[in-house]
């Protein structure tokens, strides 16, 4: 990334989201499978409808679960096979993150990975953000060259973490692109510009969509409590647009 340029990301999880992230002026996107539960690693065959369809690049979160970041041994092995995949498959990078239980990061696991991405950068993504402390894991990010941290400032929102995204990004000295998540906004983000010094940022622009279902049976859930089967998150083109236009003027 040239210095100084900003940069929008967008994560969708769908190749219609997919789409109108790119018409709207994402600069890339984050490919994940069920945003509604924070994602997981997508299917094979999303990322190839993705990548025929899309031009700006693609990053696929590798994530085998919902759920904390400190994963068994058949999780980890599956993590290294889908990052084999997605390398073999064409993605630009992966999104990333292992966790010890005592908070630390998992050093010896996130070298495993990056040998496995070869030439593909990675992102280390929020797992970032539950670590037991922010300075020493990105210290640790830098020196196995890690690319990019996803991070919120270790706070529920990216405004709520501002002060910790500015200190972050004082100490990094430009050594790794800070990427502010959580809760980015078109109606925000020049605040956090101006908060934090960042220049990227990390969006879903999510709208709801009613489902298309007319015969509805009520009190059978699928899934999570709370979550209806009966709506659908899709990126909204606009909303992209208005971010990705403010981060232009702001450059």
């Amino acid at each position: 990334m040239e210095h100084g340029k900003n940069l929008l990301e967008v994560c969708v999880d769908s190749l219609e989201s997919a789409a109108a992230a790119q018409k709207g002026g994402a600069d890339r996107l984050e490919l994940c499978g069920h945003l509604v539960i924070g994602g997981v690693t997508p299917e094979k065959e999303l990322f190839l409808q993705v990548r025929r369809a899309c031009q700006i690049p693609v990053r696929v979160l590798i994530r085998p679960r919902f759920g904390d970041f400190c994963y068994t041994e058949p999780e980890f092995e599956r993590m290294m096979d889908q990052v084999v995949r997605f390398r073999d498959l064409g993605a630009d990078a992966v999104v990333c993150g292992c966790l010890l239980p005592d908070g630390n990061l998992d050093l010896e696991r996130m070298k495993r990975l990056l040998d496995q991405a070869g030439n593909m950068e990675m992102t280390l993504h929020r797992a970032f953000d539950v670590c037991k402390d922010a300075e020493k894991t990105m210290e640790e990010a830098i020196s196995l060259g890690i690319g990019t941290i996803l991070t919120s400032g270790q706070a529920d929102s990216a405004l709520h973490g501002a002060g910790c995204l500015r200190n972050l990004n004082e100490r990094s000295q430009g050594r790794i692109a800070l990427m502010a998540g959580a809760g980015v906004k078109s109606s925000n983000i020049r605040k956090l510009y101006e908060k934090t010094g960042l220049h990227v940022y990390h969006m879903s622009a999510k709208r709801t969509e009613e489902s298309q279902m007319k015969f509805r049976r009520a009190g059978i859930p699928m899934g999570l409590p709370g979550i209806s089967e009966y709506e659908i998150w899709r990126t909204d083109e606009e909303q992209v647009r208005e971010a990705a236009e403010i981060l232009r003027d702001l450059s």
